[in-house]
């Protein structure tokens, strides 16, 4: 069993009560996407911010906790996943300090990772989180978000337990949909997005919205090359992502 880290208390006071009616069944990870973990501390704490998250790790792996579980704490914005729009009632949220890409896309501490696992750990043993449940901010607002990016190291954690992942398929060259394309296969592989929980209309129609939700797939699940483009390797993790979820694996 993971370690549960030692957990600091500042409470924000951005919250709200849950939906009772519904259950906390997902995990959303973010980073703070600023220069200072403290800066980040004092804006999830700050009223007239109006944001909040449950926990915030710092890069050395010291783990805050503003928002009790029991509470809807203020993160998700407007998203969506599976049907459900508001993700702050079925959510913990997690804000994990890194500058982001906005300040050059730094790399996750290792003993940052170990703390958020051993945090996520605890979390899905209180809560009925699902692995494919355990997400990132930008795949619920892939029009509005990119954290926590493709340098979030998702392998690592799906190693010890925590979120569904497979190896990404190798980039190869290949047909591929992309802006400005349209017709059946858009449509299809719109439906395939959706069915596993992406957001996204079925119009038939590669436009921006579409662009955006393979972006937000690209960072999680294949983040060798996020282009937007839905390349052989992209087509084939989703349909192998989407076979070991009904396989249960």
């Amino acid at each position: 069993m993971t370690a549960q880290p030692e957990i600091e208390q500042t409470p924000s006071p951005n919250h709200d009560a849950r939906d009772a009616a519904k259950p906390v069944d997902i995990l959303l990870l973010h980073y703070t996407g600023m220069l200072s973990g403290e800066g980040a501390l004092r804006w999830l704490c700050n009223p007239e911010a109006k944001v909040s998250s449950h926990y915030l790790v710092f890069e050395d792996g010291r783990t805050v906790q503003l928002v009790d579980e029991t509470r809807r704490a203020w993160h998700a914005g407007r998203s969506h996943w599976a049907g459900e729009t508001d993700i702050n009632t079925r959510s913990v949220g997690i804000e994990i300090v890194n500058a982001g890409h906005q300040f050059g896309g730094p790399p996750f501490p290792a003993v940052q990772i170990a703390a958020v696992i051993a945090l996520c750990s605890g979390i899905v043993g209180r809560h009925p989180i699902p692995p494919e449940r355990v997400l990132a901010h930008s795949d619920v607002a892939p029009m509005r978000k990119e954290d926590p990016g493709e340098l979030f190291p998702w392998p690592t954690l799906q190693a010890a337990g925590i979120g569904h992942y497979v190896a990404p398929s190798p980039i190869v060259e290949g047909p591929r949909l992309g802006p400005g394309d349209s017709g059946e296969a858009v449509a299809d592989l719109q439906a395939r997005f959706r069915a596993y929980g992406y957001g996204i209309a079925e119009e038939g129609a590669f436009g921006p919205e579409t662009a955006a939700v393979v972006r937000a797939f690209q960072r999680h699940f294949r983040p060798a090359l996020v282009d937007g483009v839905a390349d052989p390797s992209t087509m084939d993790t989703l349909a192998r992502l989407t076979a070991a979820l009904a396989a249960g694996s």
